[in-house]
């Protein structure tokens, strides 16, 4: 008997499996490989994804830094207007009052810019010192304010959102300390003197 021969109804049920589970194996394998192929796809698509969410929020970062200054400069721009308004004043009028009238109102616009900053201005006069906001220049002896007291202004400080960005120079009162005669100083209090 020759295989094609072979009347056997098991073999022929035999046959019949491999036939069926061959095809499917083939699906299985393009199904898979399919898969594969759209993960790797999708993969790739978020990595590129993600490389331009990187590069956006760089140039974001850049800008920011670049034109971080933008809002104060126009804030300043009325100010120096007005600053070389005040300029023009002396060549227009004799009048020095109006000269001081214009630089006055420049010095009021620039503050009110440097408040609307959240910049403060540290004046101390008659504070006690404080070392985080004030920079002691000298301490001189005074009796009439408590000791560690700014008892002069040199150069005003700045902060900045309550950071310091420029301390104040100050002045402080020392403590007068009392010194006892030394024994030397005694002796020859006690001497009688020559003349």
């Amino acid at each position: 008997m020759t295989e094609s021969e072979n009347t056997d109804p098991e073999d022929k049920s035999g046959d019949e499996e491999k036939a069926e589970v061959d095809p499917p194996e083939e699906e299985g394998t393009s199904t898979a490989e399919d898969e594969i192929e759209g993960l790797k796809d999708q993969l790739l698509r978020t990595v590129a994804e993600s490389e331009n969410i990187r590069r956006r929020a760089s140039r974001d970062v850049e800008n920011a830094h670049k034109y971080a200054n933008e809002k104060l400069l126009e804030d300043l721009l009325p100010v120096l207007d007005s600053l070389e308004k005040a300029l023009e004043l002396p060549d227009q009028s004799d009048d020095a009052k109006a000269v001081l009238e214009g630089i006055e109102i420049s010095l009021r616009m620039f503050r009110e810019t440097l408040e609307r900053g959240g910049v403060v201005v540290v004046d101390p006069l008659g504070e006690p010192f404080d070392p985080s906001k004030h920079e002691a220049l000298a301490m001189v002896p005074n009796e009439e304010v408590e000791p560690n007291s700014v008892i002069e202004v040199v150069q005003k400080g700045y902060l900045l959102n309550e950071r310091v960005v420029r301390a104040a120079r100050v002045v402080v009162s020392a403590c007068l300390l009392y010194t006892s005669p030394s024994p030397r100083d005694k002796r020859q209090s006690r001497m009688p003197s020559s003349a």
